[in-house]
């Protein structure tokens, strides 16, 4: 349904001065370096672990956005809260927001992912890689299908999150050195962007809103409690760090189980909501008549095409959405979509076969445009404290972060 009434809206300026020419965030000369599986992490960022509360191999999470083309590695405290340590601009990630659904799409995976040891490639062509672990339990019972996604170097993307081969140094020690210290599985959370109630209205009309509604109930979960959520998946959806009760399981297929929520994470979500619903009415309210334009790779890659002079043509950063994306009003981005629509559906006509009407080109847009846009209710989450071990002897001591570490 078009909206008639419009009020100017002016978009304030989203890209970083200057960060076009700071793609490469983690500066090493990589001649020097003798042995990359085994490469330290630089003693800046050591420093700024200890002063954190942060022990060398204690665990990790990564956080990937693709708006704003950042990945983010968050890092457990002595407290068992993580904070972040360190965050880098992705060099290229391809396709557009929005997760991954077949090979080929070039789209990059976006979800919960467990990623283990064997996720750590030494001997990728792309200087260093982790696997992202796609398809996942829900990926897989949603028919979605891809291989080889992965975090890497190079700055060139098929589906993947490439960065530089500096900054793909450190992500990499990061892992390993956790993986060392005992963590079992390393969550890595992809996002579109980052889920403030502005950017959900923003995205409001984006044909993905409903899984994103679905991911945005684990981005809450680490928002309230700092500990990467408990991920499962029943009835072909997510669900955060629920508990089944009595001799309930969970099943990608099957119907989810009976569940309880302790009340201290009711109470803790529901303060978060408040707040979150205030700020969605405020945002509501400064986009009226407005949506979001998400910009396609090849228009992302034509905003930061001088950063490939001098480099090889392997090289192609791909920019961010926001530098590329614009508010538009809702009424262009119908027709903008109702084209697009329109033109797929000519290409996959059978031979012979009449245009499409019309009526069934506003159906398509319709379809792809919610009439209401819902604000995710929070989900009964497990949020207890972590119990801390009684003193032992320092040999046999169990590391903190053992809590993450599955059995």
């Amino acid at each position: 349904m078009r909206i008639r009434h419009f009020a100017y809206v002016s978009l304030m300026a989203l890209a970083l001065a200057g960060c076009n020419d700071a793609l490469e965030t983690a500066q090493v000369d990589l001649s020097k370096v003798k042995n990359k599986v085994e490469q330290p992490l630089p003693p800046k960022i050591l420093s700024e672990m200890s002063a954190k509360g942060m022990q060398r191999n204690s665990p990790i999470m990564i956080r990937i956005f693709k708006e704003e083309g950042a990945l983010e590695i968050w890092k457990a405290k002595t407290d068992n809260r993580f904070d972040k340590i360190a965050d880098y601009k992705i060099c290229a990630w391809s396709g557009r927001l929005g997760p991954k659904v077949k090979e080929g799409d070039r789209q990059a995976p976006e979800g919960f992912y467990e990623l283990t040891r064997a996720n750590l490639n030494p001997n990728s062509k792309y200087y260093l890689a982790i696997n992202t672990g796609f398809p996942n339990r829900y990926d897989a019972i949603n028919g979605r299908s891809g291989t080889n996604l992965m975090i890497h170097g190079a700055c060139s993307s098929s589906g993947c999150y490439s960065m530089t081969d500096q900054q793909v140094l450190e992500i990499y020690a990061f892992a390993r050195d956790a993986f060392s210290g005992g963590q079992s599985t390393v969550q890595l959370q992809a996002f579109p962007f980052r889920m403030t109630a502005e950017n959900m209205v923003r995205h409001r009309l984006n044909s993905n809103i409903e899984f994103w509604n679905m991911l945005k109930v684990g981005y809450d979960n680490f928002e309230v409690t700092k500990r990467p959520p408990e991920v499962n998946v029943c009835e072909k959806k997510y669900v955060f760090n629920q508990q089944a009760t009595g001799n309930g399981s969970f099943s990608p297929a099957g119907a989810c189980p009976a569940m309880s929520t302790p009340p201290a994470l009711t109470a803790a979500l529901a303060s978060y909501g408040k707040t979150y619903d205030a700020d969605y009415a405020k945002a509501v309210k400064k986009y009226d008549g407005m949506a979001w334009y998400d910009p396609s790779e090849a228009e992302r890659k034509a905003v930061v095409a001088k950063l490939r002079k001098g480099r090889e043509l392997a090289y192609a950063p791909t920019g961010t959405s926001l530098e590329a994306g614009k508010m538009v009003k809702v009424a262009d981005l119908e027709e903008m979509m109702a084209s697009k629509t329109a033109s797929t559906v000519a290409a996959n006509a059978a031979p012979g076969a009449a245009p499409a009407t019309s009526e069934a080109k506003a159906i398509a847009v319709a379809a792809a445009v919610p009439a209401q846009v819902p604000v995710p209710t929070p989900s009964p989450l497990a949020f207890a404290p972590v119990e801390q071990p009684e003193p032992v002897e320092v040999a046999s001591k169990k590391p903190f972060w053992k809590f993450w570490a599955k059995d």
